[in-house]
């Protein structure tokens, strides 16, 4: 219980947060003369380390403050939907399209990947690590009925856990006895699951950040349906005049240099001996904007 009453002392600051950053469209001068972005990002990249880790470069190269809203990307992109975001880093493919399609973003830019995963208790009660595949592992888990806990937020990872589910035949809502909700982040999410010795579906860097503290284990395999591609997309400032779309360009060039890209191919290896992300313009793949040809490296 302790960590419900965490997820919502954190869901209400993170929801002041975002009420006060928002409130109200920047005047015109200040979009002109950008001194700050609003980025808002999915929790993973927050979690995992990655931001601490490039975002005092990036203030320095650039001369900017990169304020930072790190919610589910279901919440970001509902953000940059309604003009409160300048740039979004998400991993939610389909709902990302469809904001492109909509004109509230310009583009949307596959920049990095890693995969998810299935974590649970090393006892394995529902025997998960014999599962071929995320369907059959699913099925394990709803057949036990044993604890399950979900994000249930609109996350990227969320998304992804109902989609999965539906592929497995399964109710994308779960609801199977143990089935629990915290509305809440992954790091949040996941310290719930190892306090209830529970299964829950998580990005693989957020995992290896909190594997300390929840004591559960990776039991899934690879898998299609577990890659994770994160995606930049910058909004509209002719739709929102309030956006500072210089200031927000600015930003996304500088997560697609090589150099950069570089800094994400290494991140995570001190730490715990491998990468957390993978960058996917590092080889030189072009970046794939709405309406051109994917390139190399691309979301599916």
């Amino acid at each position: 219980m302790q960590g419900f009453h965490r997820a919502k002392v954190r869901r209400a600051a993170w929801a002041v947060l975002i009420l006060s950053l928002s409130a109200g469209a920047a005047p015109a001068e200040e979009a002109d003369r950008p001194t700050s972005v609003l980025m808002a990002t999915t929790t993973s990249v927050r979690d995992s380390g990655l931001l601490d880790a490039l975002l005092p470069e990036l203030e320095k190269r650039l001369g900017l403050e990169v304020r930072v809203v790190a919610v589910g990307s279901g919440a970001a992109l509902r953000m940059g939907a309604e003009g409160n975001a300048d740039l979004l880093l998400t991993h939610a493919p389909e709902a990302e399209e469809e904001l492109v399609a909509s004109g509230a973003a310009l583009s949307r830019i596959p920049f990095m990947e890693n995969h998810f995963v299935i974590a649970g208790p090393p006892e394995d009660p529902a025997h998960v690590r014999e599962a071929a595949s995320p369907e059959e592992a699913f099925r394990r888990i709803a057949a036990a009925g044993v604890p399950y806990v979900s994000r249930a937020d609109d996350s990227g990872t969320h998304q992804r856990e109902r989609q999965v589910l539906a592929a497995a035949g399964l109710d994308p809502e779960g609801g199977w006895p143990g089935f629990a909700k915290t509305g809440a982040g992954m790091g949040v999410t996941l310290q719930v699951a190892g306090e209830r010795r529970a299964y829950a579906l998580s990005d693989i860097g957020t995992f290896l950040a909190f594997e300390r503290h929840t004591k559960l284990v990776i039991l899934s395999q690879p898998a299609d349906s577990l890659r994770n591609v994160y995606s930049l997309l910058r909004i509209s400032p002719q739709r929102f005049p309030q956006v500072r779309g210089e200031a927000a360009r600015r930003v996304e060039a500088f997560f697609l240099q090589p150099d950069v890209q570089q800094r994400i191919a290494d991140f995570g290896r001190e730490r715990f001996g491998r990468p957390l992300f993978r960058p996917l313009l590092l080889e030189g793949a072009a970046p794939s904007r709405a309406g051109e040809a994917p390139q190399s490296g691309d979301a599916p």
